[in-house]
């Protein structure tokens, strides 16, 4: 039995033409998916999450985080750098010292329904 949205054949299968334009209408641009893939790997470092989760709590800077993760000051620069360029992260000078904090509340949410998404 051929059922409403199976219209058109394609390899032995029906192709469900109304829900692929509906998808086709909702679907991003190309250069848009692209840029959510490059922010999704900026997630997949355990080293930049734990950055991410310290600076939930407070700003810090280089120092502070370096301490806190007992990493090099060299090492975690190197991952403030990779998140600053992803816009997830903000940052301030006071003096000689720069101070880093999430860019907007938009970092926790993202970070917030990962951990509830594996906690289900």
């Amino acid at each position: 039995m051929i059922d409403q949205y199976e219209t058109e054949r394609c390899d032995q299968e029906f192709v469900h033409t109304e829900a692929l334009q509906q998808v086709r209408n909702h679907m991003p641009r190309e250069e848009e998916l692209l840029d959510m893939a490059e922010l999704f790997k900026v997630f997949g470092d355990s080293t930049r999450i734990k950055i991410l989760y310290a600076l939930f709590e407070s700003e810090l800077c280089v120092c502070d985080i370096a301490a806190l993760l007992g990493m090099s000051q060299s090492a975690i620069s190197h991952q403030l750098r990779v998140i600053k360029q992803a816009k997830l992260v903000k940052n301030r000078r006071d003096g000689k010292t720069i101070f880093y904090s999430l860019a907007d509340v938009h970092v926790k949410t993202i970070i917030g329904m990962a951990k509830e998404h594996l906690e289900e």
